[in-house]
C-alpha cells in the first residue's frame, strides 16, 4: 500500500483529463481528441476509488472533493451520475463539503448546471482568461466571449459560488485591456478570482512560436505594473487577496487549495493524478494507455513515489506558507533546522528584509507586494 491510509484524509481530487481543443500554453495532463476512451476510463476511475475506498471500515467525512481536468464540464452526464453513487458508497460528503468542478465556456449545457446542483456540487471554476475572442482563438482555445457571458448569466442561478480564472499576460493584451476586462469581472455574480501570471513552459507550442518570434509577450514591467494595480482595483470591490493568484470576498477563500497550501492529505485519483498522506508524495501513470491497462489488470501502482524527508519538509513550508498573505511563522519552518542551517537561513532572511521583499512581525514571515513578484526566486534564495 503506497498511500498510508490512517492519514486523515478529508479531500480528494479527480482528474478528467479530457478536452475539447488543448491550448498552446497547457503544461497539464490533458487530451484532446479522446473522446471515445471517455468511458473506459471512467470505468479505470472508478476501480480506482473502490481499490482505496475498501480500505477503511468506517467512511470518511470529506471536506472537499476537486474535479479538475482537462475539462470536467465534458464529462457525460450518465457517467457523472454513477462517479456520485460510487462516491458515495465509500464517502461521506453533505451540502458543507465543498465540491468544486472545472469548466470551460462553450462546453457547459443548461440541463448540466441543474444535475450538478442535484448531485451535490456547490461550487463551479470558470476558465476565462481572456474576453478577447482573437487572443484566445491564437492561443488554440476555441472559446468566445459570448460562451463565456452565457455560462456566467445562467450559472449563477444554480450556484452562488463561482470562481473564474484569468491569464495576465498573455500576448496581444493591451493595458487597457486588461483593465477592461477587471471591470467587467467585478460586476458578475462570481465570489472568488485567480489570477496566473502567463507562465511559458518547455515544449508547449507557445513555447515554440515564442522561440520562433511568431508570438511576442507583453512587456515584463507592464505586467508587474498591472499585477500591482489589479490587487488594489481588486481589493476595492471586494476581493482582498489571500494567496499570490487568489482573491476571494470574504468567507470564500477555495477551501481545497487551502487543504493545499496547508500540506494536508489527500488522495487523487486518475491519470497523472498526485496524493499527499502527510509523509509520503506519489503521482498516478500520465500515459493514457498505461494507466488504464493496468488498472484494468489490477497491476496498478504510482509511477512516482517518495517519502519526504526533513529538507523536503522545510522546502515545502516555506514555499506553501509564503504564497498566502498571512504568511509563516519562522518557528513552524525552522524547529527541525540545525543551528548552522538556521543561521544561514536567517543570513538570507535579513537581506531580504533590506531590499523590502519581506517582512517578520513577530516572527510572522509575510513576502511583500514587490516580493510577491519574485515569489519563485525568494523561495529559492531560501532553500537549504
Amino acid at each position: 500500500m503506497y498511500y498510508d491510509i490512517s492519514a486523515k484524509t478529508r479531500s480528494l481530487y479527480i482528474h478528467w483529463p479530457f478536452c475539447p481543443y488543448r491550448c498552446h500554453y497547457c503544461p497539464f495532463v490533458a487530451l484532446a481528441s479522446h473522446d471515445p476512451f471517455m468511458e473506459r476510463y471512467h470505468q479505470a476511475l472508478v476501480q480506482e476509488i473502490r481499490e482505496f475506498g475498501r480500505n477503511y471500515t468506517e467512511k470518511p467525512h470529506l471536506d472537499t472533493i476537486y474535479f479538475g481536468g482537462g475539462t470536467p464540464s465534458t464529462y457525460p452526464d450518465h457517467l457523472l451520475l454513477d462517479m456520485f453513487a460510487i462516491l458515495g458508497e465509500f464517502f461521506v460528503f453533505d451540502k458543507n463539503t465543498e465540491i468544486t468542478i472545472e469548466v470551460n465556456p462553450g462546453t457547459v449545457r443548461v440541463e448540466q448546471l441543474e444535475l450538478w446542483k442535484n448531485l451535490g456540487i456547490n461550487r463551479m471554476s470558470v476558465g476565462v482568461q481572456s474576453l478577447n475572442d482573437e487572443v484566445v482563438k491564437k492561443l488554440n482555445r476555441l472559446q468566445k466571449a459570448s460562451d463565456v457571458y452565457f455560462l456566467l448569466d445562467k450559472a449563477p442561478s444554480y450556484f452562488d459560488n463561482i470562481s473564474v480564472d484569468l491569464i495576465l499576460g498573455l500576448p496581444g493584451v493591451s493595458v487597457q485591456e486588461w483593465k477592461d476586462l477587471l471591470a467587467k469581472v467585478v460586476t458578475w455574480k462570481i465570489t472568488h478570482l485567480s489570477m496566473y501570471i502567463l507562465e511559458v513552459h518547455d515544449s508547449t507550442p507557445l513555447f515554440f512560436n515564442i522561440a520562433s518570434k511568431k508570438v511576442s509577450l507583453p512587456c515584463d514591467d507592464d505586467v508587474v505594473d498591472l499585477y500591482y494595480w489589479s490587487r488594489d482595483f481588486l481589493a476595492q470591490h471586494g476581493f482582498e487577496q489571500y494567496e499570490v493568484s487568489s482573491f476571494a470576498r470574504n468567507g470564500r477563500e477555495s477551501r481545497h487549495n487551502s487543504m493545499y497550501w496547508e500540506r494536508k492529505p489527500y488522495r487523487g485519483f486518475g491519470l497523472g493524478a498526485c496524493s499527499f498522506d502527510g509523509s509520503n508524495r506519489l503521482q498516478n501513470e500520465k500515459n493514457l494507455m498505461k494507466y488504464l491497462e493496468s488498472v484494468e489488470q489490477g497491476i496498478y501502482k504510482p509511477v512516482f513515489f517518495e517519502t519526504i524527508t526533513k529538507e523536503q519538509v522545510y522546502a515545502e513550508k516555506v514555499m506553501l506558507g509564503l504564497r498566502r498573505m498571512k504568511g509563516i511563522m519562522w518557528s513552524e519552518v525552522s524547529n527541525d533546522l540545525t543551528d548552522n542551517q538556521k543561521n544561514g537561513i536567517t543570513e538570507k532572511l535579513n537581506l531580504l528584509k533590506e531590499k523590502k521583499l519581506i517582512t517578520d512581525k513577530n516572527g510572522c514571515l509575510q513576502l511583500t507586494p514587490a516580493g510577491l513578484i519574485v515569489e519563485n526566486e525568494i523561495i529559492t534564495r531560501l532553500s537549504l
